[in-house]
């Protein structure tokens, strides 16, 4: 019974680190992106165009 006490804490502390190291990502804005990579390609390319033009 003593192990699975041990278990429960070990789990419950690593699941507040990881909550911990969200927010903490969340609050520095690591997470604000509000385009994909392939979305930002396409509007790279229009950008380009207008240069040309």
């Amino acid at each position: 019974m003593g192990i699975v006490i041990l278990m429960v804490i070990a789990s419950v502390s690593l699941a507040a680190v990881f909550l911990g190291l969200f927010l903490l990502g969340a609050k520095k804005g690591q997470f604000d992106e509000d385009e994909s990579p392939a979305v930002r390609m396409l509007m790279d390319d229009k950008k380009v165009k207008e240069k040309i033009d």
